[in-house]
């Protein structure tokens, strides 16, 4: 398997477009993390990009487009829903040391991924949870309208990822969601669904890899959301 070479100077260009300075530490450990990913994508699918250039465009600066934007918001807890293979919560850990990150993973196996990587790059400022987002959802105490802002990329479409993000972030928080080509096309689908839990979209920002899809919750989401497990991709608000 070919080595992860150190960050091209490429993406060092573009994450410095952006406002994004990466010192060596951060760069080393964010070339660690893509090694993890690649070496566990070998015993379980975490990533279909495993070239390693690509891997550095594709994931890390992908992800740390998001970094303007929680900086903006003074976001100081912020959760990463589905977060899979740790896409973009732990680039943004790595890049943002002041900022707490929860990374929110169903799967178990991907769960166990995130927190070996996470002790073995001694990110002191993530953690992991294993559970459904419907679950954590409503849970009141602990995730429940409790962060600054919530970040997901390639999770579902917005009609349902609205409803797995909208009740973490507390009112006058951000959802971050990273999207494709079809951004425009998913919120006008989705326009019913932010309605009924009281969010609306605020900025679709065009990127170097793709769009940032900027959610802010106005009021405080209804307590039937979100439904019960698998209810959401199931029925789609609309």
């Amino acid at each position: 398997m070919t080595a992860v070479l150190p960050i091209p100077a490429a993406v060092t260009e573009a994450l410095a477009g952006i406002g994004v300075e990466l010192d060596s530490g951060d760069a080393d450990r964010l070339r660690g993390y893509l090694e993890a990913l690649r070496a566990a994508n070998e015993r379980f699918n975490l990533t279909a990009v495993t070239d390693p250039a690509d891997m550095w465009v594709r994931h890390v600066q992908d992800s740390l487009t998001l970094v303007p934007f929680l900086a903006s918001a003074e976001a100081k807890r912020v959760i990463d829903v589905g977060s899979g293979g740790g896409l973009p919560g732990l680039p943004l850990a790595i890049a943002m040391p002041d900022v707490r990150f929860t990374l929110l993973e169903a799967t178990g196996k991907k769960a166990a991924f995130l927190e070996e990587t996470i002790a073995a790059l001694g990110i002191a400022n993530a953690r992991v949870i294993n559970e459904r987002a419907e679950t954590a959802g409503q849970d009141h105490h602990q995730h429940r309208a409790h962060y600054d802002a919530v970040v997901a990329r390639a999770v579902a479409r917005l009609n349902t990822l609205a409803e797995l993000t909208v009740p973490f972030v507390r009112e006058g928080g951000s959802v971050l969601l990273i999207k494709g080509g079809q951004a425009a096309d998913e919120v006008a689908e989705a326009k019913q669904a932010l309605y009924r839990l009281h969010s609306q979209v605020v900025d679709l920002h065009r990127t170097a890899t793709g769009t940032v899809v900027v959610i802010e919750k106005t009021r405080a989401t209804p307590r039937s959301y979100p439904r019960t497990p698998g209810e959401p991709k199931r029925k789609p608000l609309a």
